[in-house]
């Protein structure tokens, strides 16, 4: 999962850190990120084996996204948390130098975007299961048929 976030993201202060200190902020993340996925499909992603930090099941490709997603948007939030991180680095003539505030707010919207990735890619996975011939199917009835009443037996 890790290889995935880090394959989607660009930030150099990754390749200064040592591999262990890499792996603790990635942890972080991931156990921030867990949360936003609601409903995982027949799956218990939070009960992670922190020894070898592994999921107890294997994911789809589907489920990393959702989870990569709600990774960035944390990423993205601890950039905006932290003053140091933040600072603007510019050089050479190619560049326009903008307010750092102006750049905040494009980090709290890029932020945005990416919580609501998450969320529109949960509504999809929440709306598709896979059939038994390997092919996925709308969820459609079970959402659309009419909700089961229940009477309370005196």
């Amino acid at each position: 999962m890790y290889d995935f976030f880090l394959a989607a993201i660009t930030d150099d202060m990754y390749m200064e850190l040592t591999e262990e200190d890499t792996k603790e902020i990635l942890e972080e993340l991931l156990l921030a990120a867990l949360p936003n996925f609601e409903f995982p499909k027949d799956k218990n992603l939070f009960e992670i084996n922190m020894v070898n930090k592994t999921f107890p099941c294997k994911l789809s490709l589907e489920e990393k996204k959702i989870i990569r997603s709600y990774m960035i948007a944390e990423w993205l939030g601890q950039q905006l948390a932290n003053v140091d991180l933040v600072r603007q680095k510019y050089s050479g003539t190619d560049f326009k130098f903008t307010s750092q505030a102006s750049h905040m707010e494009k980090l709290r919207n890029l932020k945005e975007k990416y919580e609501q990735e998450g969320w529109h890619l949960q509504r999809l996975y929440g709306r598709r299961k896979l059939d038994k011939d390997g092919t996925f199917k709308s969820t459609y009835d079970v959402l659309a048929s009419s909700p089961k009443v229940y009477t309370r037996r005196g």
